[in-house]
């Protein structure tokens, strides 16, 4: 945790900007060495998805090749001259905004929870990606093997800090095998008798034999601000916040 608070502004250099392109009644710009942009880092998927109509409400307009599934580009100019976005993996946003490579971000709660970075703070439910965080087990798991019943369990997730640490409160200890996808997997091939994983609708458990039994948190996506850019550059990030609220109130 102290490392990121030491490493804010010192993931990227200072940028400015030229003139870009004018597309679709928006003027772009592109950025260059002289200004510092807020960056926005956004996760990439379906979340992404439900989280541009607020973006847009919000007064950001991308450039082009931000919709375009065959650019190369990471960093993508917008419509306002001191705004940058990038598109990363979900888990790797509040990275970026923890270690100030990106000033703001929008994250669900479950990759806030499991990462805890002090460096972040998350000023706004933006009321997207509502979805929860759930254990499944197979429907028809051996009762001898019933959670009430035991004092260790191996789970499969991609959030062993959440669940190590809900079970710990439980009194049981809980050897989480990490696994990054296809979890489903886990019960059906013999690695673990569990899983926790993200459930939206619950298909892809019934699919494949498994229930839920328990839920650790309900999931929403938040807009999230690295907790130093917010102090230096109060007044400016500010402002975006509450543009983000007043978007999300419509």
């Amino acid at each position: 945790m102290v490392a990121a608070h030491k490493n804010v502004y010192n993931a990227a250099p200072p940028i400015d900007f030229m003139a870009g392109d004018f597309i679709s009644g928006h003027f772009f710009v592109e950025p260059s060495m002289s200004q510092d942009p807020l960056v926005i880092a956004l996760p990439k998927g379906r979340i992404l998805e439900e989280a541009l109509p607020i973006i847009r409400a919000a007064g950001i307009e991308p450039e082009a090749a931000f919709s375009d599934d065959s650019s190369r580009k990471l960093m993508f100019a917008t419509n306002q001259p001191n705004i940058s976005l990038i598109r990363v993996r979900s888990f790797d946003v509040a990275t970026f905004v923890a270690f100030g490579g990106a000033q703001l971000g929008i994250a669900g709660n479950d990759v806030l929870m499991e990462f805890d970075y002090s460096e972040i703070y998350a000023p706004l439910d933006l009321g997207i990606g509502k979805c929860r965080l759930s254990i499944a087990q197979p429907k028809d798991l051996d009762e001898s093997l019933a959670l009430d019943r035991l004092s260790h369990v191996r789970i499969a997730t991609k959030y062993p800090h959440i669940t190590s640490k809900w079970f710990a409160d439980r009194g049981i200890q809980a050897e989480c095998v990490k696994l990054n996808g296809a979890m489903e997997l886990a019960p059906v091939l013999g690695l673990c008798p569990r899983i926790v994983d993200l459930v939206s609708t619950g298909s892809t458990l019934k699919a494949n034999g498994l229930v839920e039994v328990d839920t650790l948190a309900h999931v929403t996506s938040r807009l999230i601000v690295n907790r130093t850019a917010l102090k230096v550059r109060s007044q400016e990030i500010s402002a975006w916040i509450e543009k983000f609220r007043a978007a999300v109130r419509g």
